[in-house]
C-alpha cells in the first residue's frame, strides 16, 4: 500500500460520537485529505454489509486507507502518528515519553471509567447543551473523580494539557463539557472552551450542526 493512498473516515450519521470526533480531529490536525462516509448507527447498518466487513469490530468510527482497514479511535491515532509524524504532521501526543504516557493514560481512563456519567450525560449534553435529570449518587461520584482529576492536570489559563496540544486535550474537553450545564470550576471551564475554539474542532461542530439542522 502506498502512503498517499486515500483516507475515509467512517462516522456516526448524527456526528455524535466522541471516538469518532476524536478520528475526525486526529486527521484533521495532520491535514490529510480524506472523505468522511457516514453509518446510520439508529439502522444498525454498522452490523450490516458491507461495513462488517470492513470494520473488524463493527464499530466507528472506522479508518479506511487504501485495502486497509482499521477501527478503534485510539488505535486511529496511533497509525496516523506513525506514518506522518512530527515535524512534518502536527503532532498527537507529545515527543516526551513521560508525556506522551501521561496523556494515553488520561485517554485510557476517559474511556474506561466514569461510566454513570456517559449514562447521565451522554453526548447530547456535549453537543446540543442539553439538560439531563439531576445527578445520581454515581453521577455525582463520577463527576467529582473528574473534577478532581482535570483540576491536578490543568491551572489556571492553562490552556493545555502540555506545552503543545494533544489529542488528549480533545478527549479531556469532551468529558468536562458533560458536565457544562452543572458548573465546573473556572479554570476547567475555560480550559474546555479553548479546545472547543480549535479550528479542527469547529469543524466537527459544523458537521454536527448540519445533521441536525
Amino acid at each position: 500500500m502506498h502512503l498517499g493512498a486515500p483516507f475515509t473516515l467512517f462516522v456516526d450519521s448524527q456526528f455524535l460520537s466522541p471516538y469518532a470526533m476524536s478520528a475526525y480531529v486526529a486527521l484533521t490536525e495532520k491535514q490529510l485529505p480524506f472523505e468522511v462516509r457516514m453509518i446510520d448507527l439508529d439502522a444498525g447498518e454498522q452490523r450490516m454489509q458491507p461495513y462488517q466487513c470492513r470494520a473488524l469490530t463493527a464499530r466507528v468510527p472506522a479508518l479506511t486507507h487504501g485495502d486497509f482497514n482499521l477501527t478503534e479511535s485510539t488505535a486511529i491515532a496511533e497509525y496516523l502518528e506513525d506514518l506522518h509524524p512530527a515535524p512534518a504532521c502536527t503532532a498527537l501526543y507529545p515527543a516526551q515519553p513521560r508525556e506522551r504516557a501521561r496523556a494515553r493514560q488520561l485517554q485510557a481512563w476517559l474511556r474506561s471509567d466514569l461510566g454513570a456519567l456517559r449514562l447521565e450525560r451522554p453526548t447530547e449534553t456535549v453537543f446540543y447543551d442539553r439538560a439531563g435529570e439531576p445527578l445520581s449518587d454515581a453521577g455525582h461520584s463520577a463527576a467529582a473523580k473528574l473534577i478532581h482529576v482535570a483540576g491536578a492536570l490543568i491551572g489556571a489559563g492553562q490552556s493545555t494539557l502540555f506545552d503543545e496540544w494533544c489529542l488528549a486535550d480533545l478527549d479531556l474537553a469532551v468529558a468536562l463539557r458533560r458536565l457544562w450545564l452543572d458548573g465546573l470550576p473556572d479554570p476547567l471551564r475555560d480550559y474546555a472552551e479553548t479546545q472547543w475554539q480549535r479550528p479542527s474542532v469547529r469543524k466537527w461542530l459544523e458537521h454536527n450542526a448540519a445533521a441536525r439542522a
